[in-house]
């Protein structure tokens, strides 16, 4: 049986050292700001990027094109490796689409190899979750097609519960309504966001202050879980760690969970979400 690699995209927003630990290779997408563009996971540290935001700096995001993707997953073909590709939502990005195309184009010319590239309809550490579940399934020797099928039948078990700042970010970049953004415009109203079924971000209700709306996204992962044994959750913040913390406190003391992994969200997805956003990560019955 030959080998096989699984490659994300640099959305899954999870720490470098920790990829690399793992020997995953990242797919990067860019941004610019400040007339600079960046590569994801390079350049910008996360406190320069969001105080740039914070002093009223734009942000802007650039999807993956498919010569890029090509450039980035033939060479594990030459390697003789078959390629699993988790791929960042196409709700959100024509990412996943270059990536297919890619995935095809290569396919004609290594006929041998087998390239699945799966739309994961997940972001950031949801992204991260899956991946590390993948991994998991790698690693006690099920085969590509096996992993393939098991990231494809769980996908939609993954949870995303976020809460954001302000919903300016995200209604500038295009990711949600209009009226989606009038929701969470009045001060002190903190939107609840949850990923759909399509891979989009929907605003699914709001809560008055801060607190509340950490406490908020806790309350729906508890919902979640029941009838699930989550070996870890994941927790992304905006430059706001201690919020982070406060939510892992209440993901041991109220899920059980004491295997959590906090990092600060990406460049690329921060870019849409702005400062101060917060979710937390696990898998459960349904979104």
């Amino acid at each position: 049986m030959r080998d096989y690699v699984i490659t994300v995209n640099s959305t899954v927003d999870l720490p470098k050292e920790w990829l690399e630990e793992r020997k995953v290779p990242v797919i990067p997408l860019k941004y610019t700001i400040d007339n600079e563009t960046y590569t994801d996971m390079e350049g910008l540290s996360s406190k320069e990027f969001f105080g740039k935001l914070r002093d009223g700096k734009m942000a802007t995001t650039s999807q993956i094109n498919p010569e890029e993707a090509r450039a980035q997953l033939e060479p594990f073909l030459k390697e003789g490796k078959d390629v699993l590709h988790l791929g960042f939502s196409s709700g959100l990005s024509g990412t996943y689409n270059s990536m297919r195309i890619a995935g095809e184009e290569l396919k004609e010319e290594y006929p041998e190899a087998k390239i699945i590239i799966i739309d994961t309809l997940c972001a950031c550490l949801g992204e991260g979750l899956l991946l590390y579940k993948a991994l998991q399934q790698k690693a006690s020797g099920k085969t590509i097609e096996e992993t393939a099928k098991w990231v494809e039948e769980n996908k939609l078990h993954i949870c995303h519960n976020v809460t954001v700042a302000d919903l300016f970010h995200l209604h500038r970049g295009g990711r949600i309504s209009k009226a989606s953004a009038v929701l969470g415009s009045v001060v002190q109203i903190k939107p609840i966001i949850h990923m759909d079924e399509n891979g989009k971000l929907q605003v699914v209700g709001k809560e008055r202050g801060r607190k509340k709306s950490l406490n908020k996204i806790v309350d729906m992962a508890v919902e979640q879980i029941k009838g699930w044994d989550n070996d870890i959750a994941m927790i992304t913040h905006g430059d706001c760690q201690e919020d982070a913390e406060y939510v892992a406190k209440l993901v041991r003391e109220r899920l059980g969970i004491e295997n959590i992994l906090i990092n600060n969200i990406g460049t690329v997805i921060g870019s849409h979400t702005g400062p101060g956003v917060v979710a937390v990560f696990v898998m459960g019955n349904k979104r």
